[in-house]
């Protein structure tokens, strides 16, 4: 049965960093189109940067530049580098992993909270 487990959420300062990692386990990882999603209170869970099998990525206009979505293959793991970040990046972040076939899969999301 395949697990997704986000970790590396925390507290942090604006302007500060963190990385947030994405483990997938139980097959075959680089088949994988590989997402994080965020959510904040009161509002809808939004994309924030994805990562296509052939590794090309895409970002949510309001992270550009800021945010980089990355995959270890060895590791079975997906990263989401933070930079920059702003009190309004504060959400919970979900990871999705997109298999070949079936349906998307989803973590249990970490809390990134951004303070002023």
């Amino acid at each position: 049965q395949v697990q997704v487990v986000e970790s590396g959420g925390g507290l942090v300062q604006t302007g500060g960093s963190l990385r947030l990692s994405c483990a997938v386990s139980g097959r075959t990882f680089s088949n994988y189109a590989m997402n994080w999603f965020r959510q904040a209170p009161g509002k809808a869970r939004e994309l924030v940067a994805a990562l296509s099998r052939s590794g090309f990525t895409s970002y949510a206009d309001s992270v550009k530049g800021r945010f980089t979505i990355s995959r270890d293959s060895a590791m079975n793991t997906t990263y989401l580098q933070m930079n920059s970040l702003k009190p309004e990046d504060t959400a919970v972040y979900y990871c999705a992993a997109d298999p070949p076939i079936g349906s998307r899969l989803w973590g249990q999301g970490t809390q990134v909270t951004v303070s002023s």
